[in-house]
């Protein structure tokens, strides 16, 4: 990886081993952003980078929005970009992705690197301005590629491996983990639409429902059929209630559906039939004789 660290050759490294190795260097910057850049590394690619930047930071400025400060942790396994205050990591940019650092010597506040992006594969240059430590980061930053390179010939190259595959892991757990999350609101918001269509126990409207004229619907109940005799003989009459009730006079009303020949007295019946006959030979209305024959001449 081609970095802007051999020109300072002659001047030791500032911080421990250990302090790279086991912890982190951590500065306070001002942060300009990112853009993606054509080339891995070069001056002339990060000169226009910055170029960028500060023109669009300069057209932020004049709307009243100020540049954001970061916090940078360097260490041997890359560069954390974190909000200062809620240490929330806005960027994390593994060492073996940087492939070009260097600070701006026409301004000493500005300070760079570019960094492969692990999701989009595209190269990204991240500018940040520090008055002071703009040259104090940028030989950190090379101090933990020196380290990390010591490292790597040490393992044999099975380090970067073993680092590589769990940020693979650590990427998946991250998806999942965000995949878990939005299934539990899918399922919340099932569980919310079920328990709204329930009718709650006791609490429903039983009234039984109508047609447009507000009348009850029959109920699909087969009508009853009377069955035949064995003897082809029409079905016995039904049989009378127990009990009656009574008219004013006491008595029992009169019901031509249950009474049979055999309910009236023998007087009756016999005069019954005797008005019968009478019908059928002719009807006397005082003295005069109508006959019910269409063929008599009588009236």
């Amino acid at each position: 990886m081609s970095r802007a660290f051999n020109r300072k050759k002659d001047k030791s490294w500032m911080h421990t081993p250990e302090a790279l190795a086991k912890h982190f260097i951590a500065y306070n910057a001002k942060f300009l952003g990112n853009t993606e850049v054509d080339q891995p590394k070069g001056t002339e690619v990060v000169r226009d980078a910055v170029r960028k930047l500060k023109f669009q930071r300069h057209i932020k400025k004049s709307e009243g929005q100020k540049i954001p400060k970061v916090e940078l942790q360097i260490s041997i396994y890359g560069v954390k970009i974190l909000d200062p205050k809620t240490k929330e990591v806005q960027h994390n940019c593994q060492l073996h992705r940087i492939s070009f650092c260097a600070d701006d010597k026409t301004d000493k506040r500005i300070f760079t690197f570019i960094c492969k992006d692990s999701e989009s594969n595209k190269h990204l240059c991240y500018v940040f301005d520090s008055e002071k430590c703009a040259e104090e980061i940028t030989l950190t930053i090379g101090q933990a590629f020196d380290l990390a390179y010591k490292k790597f010939l040490e393992s044999g190259g099975k380090d970067v491996e073993t680092r590589k595959q769990i940020g693979s892991l650590q990427k998946r757990i991250q998806e999942l983990e965000t995949e878990n999350s939005e299934l539990k609101k899918q399922l919340q918001t099932l569980e919310e639409q079920l328990l709204i269509a329930q009718v709650p126990p006791g609490g429903g409207n039983s009234k039984v429902p109508t047609d447009i004229f507000d009348m009850v619907p029959f109920s699909p109940v087969a009508p009853l059929v009377p069955l035949p005799a064995s003897n082809a003989s029409p079905p016995p009459p039904p049989a009378r209630p127990a009990e009656m009730r009574k008219d004013l006079f006491g008595a029992e009303p009169f019901d031509p559906f249950i009474c049979g020949a055999a309910d009236f007295p023998p007087d009756i019946q016999s005069r019954l039939d005797e008005m019968q006959e009478g019908f059928k030979m002719g009807l006397t209305v005082e003295g005069t004789v109508f006959s019910l024959d269409p063929l008599d001449g009588r009236c």
